[in-house]
């Protein structure tokens, strides 16, 4: 099934020397896309959104393709990982696909043993917390990317003038990950060997952002049209602690993809004291969770930045007029940056009614655009 291309803006084209030739930036699919207009700075016809979380456990589709199949395992046979990707875009007609995958993909990929236990999340059989362990960790070999390479190029196909958004986590979350040994409250182990053995840590989070430019630009050349990186637990960082042992990471990851000329857009949850320097790393767009107000984002920010976000995943469940005028307010928030693009201040939870998230997808292209 082909999805309906969206209806152009003027052309958004970026820079595309680094693309291949059959990119859908470089050959025109994509390059009036509402999307990429609004996230460089523009305001389309139609006020693109998309949902993170939008292909997951809200929709029964999902579950019955997923029945008696692991989610790492999902996320690595591309022709299921594509059917994925491409389930939300068919029922909600969102202005976006963003790749299935999961945070620690790429580690799994580099040979690192992490595997996602139901109830809990990634666990790392063997977590990193010396130069010993940093020094074992395995280079991720080029060939290990060809399954998500395949799963990018089979969901383009697909596509036809619908962009694709590549999907990586932050450097910080991933050695979080591999430090905690899984998901953790108060990332005490890795706060504690960021101070109290720093050359280990930039060691260690030198390799995850090695892995996520890696993973990111496999997703790129193989069609993806803009990419996110979503740093999940930088918002347990003082600003302090994120510009001494995050930022130079993270700014290697986009400057990494810099010469592929596609959107980036960098987002973090409970992250509105680092928006600026989240900014400042290279991103060109930021995501903003649903704490903060769009134009107090956009203050923050100097104005000069375009948004994505906020609407907050409670208001899913609280009814239509309720959830129309939460929207409506995100909107007019929005208008204080130069682009806006619609969409949660966090994932989809796993029991929302997919029928809302069509009905507001219908509901925000319906609202003249700016």
């Amino acid at each position: 099934m082909t999805v309906s291309p969206p209806p152009t803006t003027p052309s958004a084209t970026a820079p595309a020397s680094a693309l291949p030739a059959g990119h859908p930036l470089v050959d025109g699919r994509t390059a009036g896309a509402p999307l990429l207009a609004a996230y460089r700075g523009r305001r389309p016809d139609r006020r693109p959104v998309w949902f993170m979380r939008q292909a997951g456990r809200s929709l029964p589709e999902y579950r019955e393709v997923r029945r008696g199949i692991g989610m790492l395992e999902s996320c690595l046979q591309p022709d299921l990982a594509a059917e994925i990707t491409l389930q939300p875009v068919r029922r909600h007609r969102v202005d976006a696909a963003i790749l299935f995958s999961d945070i620690v993909v790429p580690l799994k990929l580099a040979g690192v043993d992490v595997e996602i236990v139901a109830g809990t999340g990634p666990v790392v059989a063997s977590p990193v917390r010396t130069a010993a362990d940093v020094a074992a960790l395995p280079p991720l070999d080029p060939d290990a990317l060809a399954p998500v390479a395949a799963e990018a190029a089979a969901v383009v196909a697909e596509l036809g003038g619908t962009p694709l958004i590549g999907f990586a986590g932050a450097p910080f979350t991933l050695a979080s990950y591999l430090v905690e040994g899984g998901p953790s409250k108060d990332h005490r182990r890795t706060k504690t060997l960021m101070h109290a053995a720093p050359q280990v840590w930039h060691a260690l989070a030198a390799w995850t952002a090695g892995v996520t430019t890696a993973f990111l630009r496999a997703q790129v050349l193989a069609g993806a049209s803009a990419v996110q990186v979503f740093d999940s637990w930088a918002g347990a960082l003082s600003r302090p602690d994120y510009q001494a042992f995050v930022a130079e990471h993270s700014a290697a990851v986009f400057a990494g993809v810099a010469d592929l000329g596609v959107p980036r857009v960098h987002f973090g949850v409970g992250t509105g004291e680092l928006l600026t320097a989240m900014r400042d790393v290279g991103a060109d767009v930021l995501g903003i969770d649903h704490r903060v107000p769009l134009d107090v984002a956009t203050a923050r920010l100097g104005g000069g930045v375009p948004v994505q976000g906020n609407i907050d995943p409670a208001l899913l469940f609280a009814g239509e007029r309720a959830l129309h005028e939460h929207t409506l307010d995100v909107i007019r928030r929005g208008a204080a940056a130069p682009g806006h693009v619609l969409n949660l201040g966090h994932g989809v939870p796993p029991d929302t009614d997919p029928g809302v998230l069509t009905e507001l997808v219908e509901f925000i292209h319906a609202q003249p655009g700016t």
